[in-house]
């Protein structure tokens, strides 16, 4: 029956996926978008030039981006930019597997969802009763606490629902992975952090339902879960239940990838623009960050799940798609295995992902039918998704991703002179200086930028949700640039304020 479904929805999307070539209205919205990146904000009053995804390409220095938007609930075009590996000349495109990180995570809850529809787990039952393998060990007592002292007590059980919606109190946040000629570990190993594993051990230090906290880690408990309830290798239990079902024929969670898919495979890249050793990490941990796929499959991932949640077949039941949408916590907007916001049309399902050299992005509407996934193969893809994003919000007027307003206030000459100079942070230099009667920062040999001043001391970017803070002694001198960022960033003042800044007018 899986099967047959399976052909049957494979069937009815590529039915329903456009040829833009014979729909010049199509070919027109795409061009739109292609030509229609836009910045977070723009300054209030004034009018963006967009950019296109070729340039924005250059300026992040992104080798390849892979689009697919839906559309009135069906797939409605895909395309691909850029190169698959940095200096070869073939192309990407809709076919390009990327690694989709932590949007393994979702379509990993869904197989463990059907886990539950066949009766074989409950999402609220003790996991370490249906865990046999290895054991969720119970939450130790804190060091500094005497030998004799007894281990801290839970009442509270770690569930399947705790452990996909990040609510279940273990630790770990993410993995690296591992090279390919690197050692690597057995899932056992990684559950316990034990040689060759390169992360922590994975272990209870809250209480079980008091708060949100984001955990691979309580995802590799699931994928443990998984294995010891079905007796099957969890890329075989999720290509059964969730990838043939949803049409995802292009998409594995093998790790290493198949040799013969690497032919098809992205390579990922590095900030700096340097390949990711042996072309992609392995992931072990695979329902929390193994997934290979495309922007195409995980589109067909989306409408299979907004099926179920119509009550239409699908590898779940509605009733179980209703929970994977349903944060457990109040304070919370992730449900299981997807972060959740919004309410009516304005619904908003989403995950992002980050690998070693990989950046992805998963928005749907599932009341509207509208929706996107953009996959990159760089560490720089994270500054490109959202501009993509953005133009398709404008072409398909969803409610979120719009581009704000901000003001700038006037600043005199002289205060804008005290600002100007050289800073420094381990060695990375920093360029502060005013030029035809704009602002710019420069780092390093990077490009310059604009900043707009927001009070007498604080100052923003168009292109970010950055803020750059001048330090002043009480006497006025200033001796710091901040950058407010996720983390912030402190750079020592070189040149005094009355010391000439030369400036090269160089982009």
């Amino acid at each position: 029956m899986r099967l047959l479904f399976a052909c049957l929805t494979l069937t009815a999307l590529a039915a329903l996926a456009a040829d833009s070539s014979a729909d010049p209205a199509l070919a027109a919205r795409i061009a739109r978008v292609e030509s229609g990146l836009l910045p977070p904000a723009r300054l209030t009053g004034a009018t963006t030039e967009p950019w296109t995804i070729a340039r924005r390409l250059v300026v992040h220095q992104v080798p390849a981006v892979s689009v697919a938007v839906i559309a009135d609930g069906k797939i409605s075009w895909a395309r691909a930019y850029g190169l698959a590996r940095a200096g070869d000349s073939a192309p990407a495109t809709p076919d390009t597997l990327f690694q989709a990180a932590s949007i393994s995570k979702p379509v990993a809850a869904a197989g463990l969802l059907s886990l539950v529809d066949s009766g074989q787990l409950t999402l609220d039952a003790d996991a370490n009763s249906a865990l046999t393998a290895w054991k969720i060990p119970p939450p130790s007592a804190p060091s500094a606490a005497p030998s004799s002292a007894a281990p801290v007590a839970t009442a509270e059980p770690v569930t399947l629902r705790r452990l996909l919606s990040h609510t279940a109190g273990l630790t770990v946040h993410g993995f690296v992975g591992y090279a390919p000629d690197a050692p690597r570990p057995s899932l056992l190993q990684i559950l316990d952090g034990t040689p060759p594993a390169n992360s922590a051990p994975i272990r209870l230090d809250l209480r079980p339902g008091s708060q949100w906290r984001y955990s691979g880690g309580g995802y590799t408990v699931a994928q443990q879960l998984a294995l010891d309830v079905s007796g099957e290798t969890f890329h075989s239990l999720l290509r059964t239940r969730v990838l043939a079902p949803a049409g995802m024929t292009a998409s594995t969670f093998e790790q290493p990838l198949p040799a013969p898919l690497a032919p098809r495979a992205a390579a990922g890249h590095r900030a700096d623009g340097t390949l990711v050793p042996g072309g992609a990490h392995i992931y072990p941990e695979q329902a929390a960050a193994g997934l290979w796929t495309t922007p195409t499959d995980l589109a067909r991932f989306a409408l299979t799940l907004r099926a179920a949640l119509d009550g239409q077949p699908s590898f779940l039941t509605r009733t179980t798609a209703t929970a994977m949408i349903t944060p457990p916590l109040a304070d919370s907007n992730y449900g299981l295995g997807l972060g959740v916001q919004g309410t009516d049309d304005a619904l908003q399902l989403a995950h992002s992902g980050s690998n070693a050299g990989f950046r992805c992005s998963f928005v749907l509407y599932p009341r509207t039918g509208r929706g996107a996934i953009v996959m990159t193969n760089s560490d720089n893809g994270g500054a490109l998704i959202p501009e993509i994003l953005r133009a398709i919000a404008r072409e398909y007027d969803w409610p979120d991703y719009r581009v704000i307003e901000k003001t700038a206030i006037p600043l005199t000459v002289s205060a804008v002179q005290s600002f100007s100079g050289r800073y420094e942070r381990e060695n990375v230099p920093v360029l502060v200086f005013r030029l035809n009667d704009h602002f710019y920062i420069r780092i390093g040999d990077r490009p310059r930028f604009e900043i707009f001043p927001h009070s007498d001391h604080e100052f923003f970017t168009l292109d970010s949700p950055d803020i750059w803070s001048f330090e002043r002694t009480p006497v006025g001198a200033v001796t710091h640039l901040i950058l407010r960022s996720s983390p912030p960033q402190l750079y020592r003042r070189l040149s005094a304020p009355s010391s000439p800044v030369r400036v090269t007018p160089r982009p």
